[in-house]
């Protein structure tokens, strides 16, 4: 079955990447000799959500090293992409289990194993030597592009301040994470309020529209060029978009977990979305009716594609302002 949205873009041929310089397929790692942060940059978190392959692709055609410090770029869940089928667009989001719900030591240093497992765990020596961190997403609905910035007292209020010096993009979230595991982004240092490591996770767009391209390519250019990794020479005439006047925060208070493989909205939400009342039935999981907790509630990436018990369907916030 074919997805509802037009496919604007096309999937990359990221072979040319496959060998890496680091002993692990697809993952580049580039030394300045500098003093410097170490920034790592991922793109493909999920298999079908290539604007940021498309970003990652280019930038490292360019042949552009870092000025300062080190700068670490892996396409992760290669193995999903493989699989891309414009014909069946859900199905290469991953092969066993969503590859950012795997990043809590209990999971990745458990017995459990998964493709999507094997994969993390020889990444995950990468990922706790970074300072700073970009995971590249997209949404399966057309909503404006999102910034994730962790949970509420674990690391997301440093992550907000962080995309605010980004001046990209409008929607900053802060959440509550997710029940079915751990996010990339959360790992480690990232999750802890007090500890300099942060990592921001940007949600570009609907998976396949042309301005979801256009946001991850203007969101890596900006994060590099926050750390003095590329200049302005080279960054400004490949920006496509403005920056925001105005950022606006949702903290999210709860996450509407799917009971029932049976779980409807409503009406057609793309998010962001405003439910004025409390009380205001919103979806149904089976025999049960799911009402917003409060007034002006926020719906924040609502989502039916792949429901399985103990998915997250949608969450529930504010605007802070």
């Amino acid at each position: 079955m074919k997805q509802p949205y037009p496919i604007e873009i096309q999937a990359p041929d990221i072979s040319a990447w496959e060998q890496g310089n680091t002993g692990v397929p697809y993952v580049w790692s580039f030394d300045s000799g500098r003093p410097g942060p170490h920034v790592m940059v991922q793109a493909l978190t999920h298999g079908n959500e290539f604007c940021g392959a498309i970003a990652v692709d280019w930038f490292l055609r360019q042949q552009v090293k870092p000025l300062v410090g080190r700068l670490t770029i892996a396409f992760a869940n290669v193995l999903a992409y493989s699989r891309w089928d414009p014909e069946k667009p859900s199905a290469s989001r991953y092969i066993d289990e969503d590859f950012n719900r795997v990043w809590g030591d209990d999971v990745l240093f458990g017995s459990r194993d998964s493709a999507e497992l094997r994969r993390a765990r020889v990444l995950q020596p990468f990922v706790d030597a970074a300072d700073y961190l970009l995971d590249i997403h997209s949404m399966s609905e057309p909503c404006a592009p999102i910034m994730v910035c962790g949970a509420t007292g674990q690391g997301g209020e440093k992550s907000a301040a962080l995309s605010k010096r980004l001046g990209i993009p409008e929607y900053l979230l802060i959440d509550t994470g997710h029940p079915a595991g751990l996010r990339m982004i959360e790992r480690g240092g990232f999750g802890k309020p007090n500890d300099p490591r942060t990592g921001i996770l940007i949600e570009c767009g609907q998976h396949w529209e042309k301005s979801a391209a256009d946001v991850a390519n203007d969101t890596l250019l900006r994060f590099l060029r926050l750390f003095n990794m590329v200049d302005d020479a080279f960054v400004n005439p490949s920006l496509r978009l403005p920056i925001c006047p105005k950022q606006r925060i949702v903290r999210v208070t709860e996450a509407v977990v799917a009971k029932s493989t049976g779980f409807r909205f409503n009406k057609d939400y793309k998010g962001l979305e405003v439910v004025p009342k409390k009380g205001d039935i919103v979806a149904t999981d089976g025999d049960h009716t799911i009402r917003v907790p409060y007034d002006n509630t926020v719906l924040v990436m609502p989502s039916t594609s792949n429901v399985k018990v103990g998915s997250t369907t949608v969450r529930f916030g504010q605007f802070e302002d």
